[in-house]
C-alpha cells in the first residue's frame, strides 16, 4: 500500500480484518477496502493499491462480485465499483447470521448429550456473559437454597433476576447479600431475603459470588488483566463445593449477627 501514511495504513488494515471476521477472504477484503478509495478502478489500479498481486484481483473481485459487493463495468480494460456500503453491511450481516445459524443447527444435531460438567468438577469460566448465564443456570437448578452474593445492582442481569424469583416462588430459600440498599426496593413483596451490609456492618466484595443448596459454588472476580474482564471459578456437587459453601454459610451467619448486634 505504497504512498499511504501510516495512519490510513493502519486503518486499512483494521477494515480489512474486520471485513475477514465477518467472512472475506484476505485478498477479498483488501480488493473491496481498495477499491472504497478509488471508487471504480481496473485490476491494475486494485493492486497497485493493495498488497494484492494482479492475477489475483480478478479472482478476488468475482468472488465479491457473486456475493454482491461489486459491480463489474464491462469496458476496457475491465474496472470495477463497490456497491453502497449500506448494502454492503446489510449483504454481509445477513450471511453472517444465515453461517451462524447454520452452524449452530448442525452443533444442535452433533451433540450427543447435555454438555454441563457432572459433580466433582472444578471449572473456570471468562467473560460476564457466560458467567452471567451459568449463574442464572445454577440457579435454575437449584433444590432448597440459594445465596447470592451481588455487590451492587449492576451485578444482577435480568435473566438473574429471574432466576431468582423463580426459586424463591418455587419454595427455594433464596437470600440475596448486596451492599445496595436499592435491592431492597426491588425484591420487595417476594419470598427473596435481603440483607444488605450496612456502613455498621462492612463487608468487602471481592467479587459475585453463588451458593446453592450448600455444595455448589461460584466465586468470580474482576482480573488485573487488560482488557479487564471477569473470571469465574465454580464447582457443584464436589468436596471442593461444600467446603466453600461451609466458608460462605460462616460468613453469613457471622454478618447477620454483627448486624443484629448493631441495630
Amino acid at each position: 500500500m505504497s504512498g499511504q501514511s501510516e495512519a490510513e495504513s493502519m486503518s486499512e488494515r483494521e477494515a480489512i480484518e474486520a471485513l475477514e471476521t465477518l467472512g472475506l477472504s484476505n485478498y477479498e477484503a483488501q480488493v473491496f477496502v481498495a477499491l472504497q478509495r478509488l471508487g471504480s478502478a481496473s485490476a491494475q489500479a486494485v493492486s497497485r493499491r493493495s498488497e494484492v498481486p494482479r492475477s489475483q484481483v480478478y479472482g478476488a473481485a468475482d468472488d465479491l462480485a457473486e456475493r454482491g459487493l461489486l459491480e463489474v463495468v464491462e469496458s476496457s480494460p475491465k474496472t470495477y465499483r463497490p456497491v453502497g456500503l449500506s448494502t454492503a453491511r446489510q449483504l454481509l450481516t445477513e450471511r453472517l447470521e444465515r453461517e451462524t445459524d447454520r452452524a449452530f443447527e448442525t452443533l444442535e444435531n452433533l451433540r450427543a448429550s447435555d454438555p454441563s460438567p457432572t459433580g466433582g468438577d472444578v471449572s473456570t469460566l471468562r467473560g460476564r456473559q457466560p458467567i452471567d448465564d451459568r449463574i442464572a443456570s445454577l440457579v435454575g437448578d437449584a433444590e432448597s437454597t440459594v445465596v447470592f452474593v451481588s455487590p451492587t445492582a449492576g451485578s444482577l442481569t435480568d435473566d438473574i433476576t429471574a432466576a431468582l424469583r423463580d426459586a424463591a416462588s418455587g419454595g427455594v430459600a433464596a437470600t440475596l447479600v448486596t451492599a445496595e440498599p436499592s435491592l431492597r426496593d426491588q425484591f420487595r413483596g417476594t419470598p427473596i431475603e435481603v440483607f444488605v451490609m450496612s456502613e455498621d456492618n462492612p463487608a468487602d466484595f471481592a467479587g459475585r459470588a453463588l451458593m446453592v443448596d450448600d455444595r455448589t459454588v461460584l466465586l468470580a472476580a474482576e482480573t488485573d488483566a487488560e482488557p479487564v474482564e471477569e473470571e469465574a471459578l465454580w464447582t457443584g456437587d464436589s468436596s471442593i463445593g461444600r467446603i466453600l459453601a461451609a466458608f460462605m454459610r460462616s460468613g453469613m451467619e457471622s454478618g447477620r449477627d454483627r448486624h443484629r448486634d448493631t441495630s
